[in-house]
């Protein structure tokens, strides 16, 4: 059954929070490629606790009391002391110490200014007494250093504050968001984020050592209540149903509405004849009649069951379990109970799930390219960009291509979905600048199915992209076995100037004959080499022979999976020509892309004009 068009409207803009709330994340970890290139954010802190509480009370009476010491101590100095050089040193420090607090300060301005007017008036009233014209001329000099260094910090006090207001109204926002990402508008109940967050709470409370019962539910026939009735109604019906699961919530339970017709119950039982009383009691309450205005209304429900233990806290598996056994009943009939065991097969049930959903997600808007920047490790720029898929589900969220790729590639989807993700890939780069390229990901069935060769050539004709800058990444496994239909493709392609990557190198066969025989370009070594467990000597051993072979043959030499500044270093050292990972950037959407570009593009025409 489907969402009517309220609900999905709900549903988009609570999906529409959610990715906002990821893509500033990522926007976020893409500051560790804007440092690479000289971007350094302003971050502030402050210590907490009794003791910090402590030392923010005393600290102005301290700090004023401390700047008249200086600056009493200068003062004196001039008037009473001969040595020379310790006048100097006294005046000096107290007149650093004086200019320094103007700017250091500028969070506190009125602490600021008041050390510096007592640093400053001790030494100056001391140059008026001496009286000789050099004296004369410092006692002068001081207040209109004050009054300058006035001016700086009230100019640094004014832009922290603001500082301080967008971080404020960021937050605020944050906080309405997060509140709009876990609350259900139709039902009232929690959505699907807010019941993880509280069910999660639940699993993990050691006080509450029951068994805890997963219940999934499914409307029956909502579908056809939509269809006659509309939409509207609908909405009425589900917001019922969610008042009747409430009145039978044991104490607490936790329920949310988790899909368009679906509602989820997370309650610690007794016994599993208490689970069978509560699955009963929901089933009765829900194939009640509904009266919405003069309609009558009937609805049932297929209820899917599982258990944790007292000690179980993998919310994940029993989430998996509860859903199918929601399978098996709905595949039992209508206003059907089943309970899981382990003879159920969840993978295949998502598969056929999956199988038959991503027909559609294309036309329906779901699938979303984001792109990963590929830096050039001798200069910092970017060289190109990856493109990867992402699923955003109305109903399920993100899907990783982990869940959806071998299902396209099983099913024959992964021809279109390959197709779709070429041509808005390349779509996107054709507005980048022309020395930025584009690395697409192909799948060993789309490469070998007829025609593969064909639609990556409409869609460079039909974005206007230079073949030259498109790459296709291949892996290993695709020469396992020899093809025809593989070295046409690469040879068809390559001649029109696109570039081949040979991706994930080392990992499977890295045999030397595979680099020989078809036309690379680039490898990517695999990011296991780079950041997994097992790096060490020999794994560098193995990136700096890649390396050499590369630059002998001509090659680039991708290090993939970078995310600190020490492994960046390495496969740079080792020979590495461009590197990839979260050190510099995570996959970000297009807008984001080209704000990188354009920031990148911006401090490089600073740089030069300076």
């Amino acid at each position: 059954a489907h969402a009517s068009s309220d609900n999905q409207n709900n549903e988009r803009d609570i999906s529409k929070g959610l990715l906002l709330q990821r893509r500033h994340s990522e926007s976020i970890h893409a500051l560790n490629f804007k440092r690479l290139i000289g971007f350094r954010p302003y971050v502030a802190s402050e210590s907490g606790g009794a003791a910090g509480d402590l030392a923010r009370r005393i600290y102005p009476a301290g700090a004023l009391v401390y700047a008249g010491i200086i600056g009493l101590a200068a003062a004196a100095a001039l008037l009473l002391e001969k040595q020379t050089d310790l006048k100097i040193l006294l005046v000096g420090f107290a007149m650093t110490l004086g200019a320094g607090i103007a700017v250091g300060n500028a969070a506190r301005p009125l602490i600021a200014l008041g050390q510096m007017a007592l640093t400053f008036l001790p030494i100056s009233l001391a140059c008026f007494a001496i009286g000789t014209l050099p004296m004369l001329t410092m006692g002068l000099i001081l207040p209109a250093l004050a009054a300058g260094l006035t001016f700086v910090t009230f100019i640094a006090y004014s832009s922290l504050a603001q500082q301080v207001r967008i971080a404020q109204e960021e937050q605020r926002l944050a906080a309405q968001m997060q509140e709009q990402a876990r609350r259900d508008t139709v039902t009232g109940l929690a959505n699907r984020f807010g019941f993880e967050s509280a069910a999660q709470a639940l699993l993990q409370q050691a006080e509450t050592r029951r068994m805890k019962a997963l219940l999934w539910l499914d409307i029956n026939r909502f579908q056809e209540i939509n269809d006659l009735f509309g939409h509207h109604k609908g909405d009425l019906v589900l917001a019922e149903v969610a008042r009747r699961i409430r009145t039978l919530l044991p104490e607490g339970a936790v329920a949310a509405r988790f899909g368009s017709d679906e509602f989820v119950i997370l309650a610690p039982v007794s016994s599993r004849r208490a689970v069978d009383d509560l699955a009963a009691q929901l089933g009765q309450q829900i194939k009640n009649p509904i009266r919405i205005g003069t309609d009558r209304l009937e609805a049932g429900v297929a209820i899917g069951i599982a258990f944790a233990g007292p000690d179980s806290h993998d919310l994940e598996k029993l989430m998996q379990h509860g859903a199918l056994a929601l399978f098996h009943a709905k595949l039992a009939g209508r206003n059907q109970i089943a309970f899981f065991n382990p003879a159920m097969t969840r993978e295949l049930a998502r598969r056929k799930e999956i199988e038959a959903e991503l027909r559609g997600a294309i036309q329906r808007d779901e699938l979303a390219l984001y792109f990963q920047p590929i830096i050039d490790l001798a200069t910092g720029r970017i060289r190109a960009f990856e493109a990867l898929v992402r699923w955003f589900h109305p109903e399920k969220g993100e899907l990783t291509p982990d869940e959806f790729i071998p299902v396209a590639e099983d099913t024959g989807l992964i021809i279109t979905l390959g197709n779709w993700i070429t041509r808005t890939a390349a779509r996107a780069c054709a507005s980048w600048p022309a020395d930025v390229h584009l690395a697409v990901n192909l799948s060993p069935a789309q490469l070998r199915a007829p025609g593969a060769a064909l639609g990556i050539s409409a869609a460079l004709r039909e974005t206007g992209l230079n073949p030259a800058r498109l790459e296709l990444e291949v892996t290993e496994s695709l020469f396992v076995e020899e093809c025809h239909e593989t070295t046409v493709f690469m040879e068809h392609l390559a001649a029109q100037g696109v570039r081949f990557s040979l991706d994930d190198f080392g990992t499977g066969y890295s045999s030397l004959h595979y680099i020989n025989k078809y036309p690379f370009s680039t490898i990517k070594v695999d990011r296991s080499f780079v950041s997994g467990p097992a790096t060490g000597l020999r794994t560098e051993a193995i990136i700096r022979a890649v390396a050499e072979m590369g630059a002998t043959l001509g090659m680039e030499i991708v290090a993939e999976g970078l995310e600190t500044p020490d492994q960046v270093a390495a496969v740079r050292a080792a020979g590495c020509t461009l590197g990839q990972g979260y050190y510099f950037s995570r996959p970000v959407p297009e807008h984001l892309a080209l704000r990188l570009l354009e920031d990148e593009r911006r401090l490089a025409g600073r740089l030069l004009a300076g």
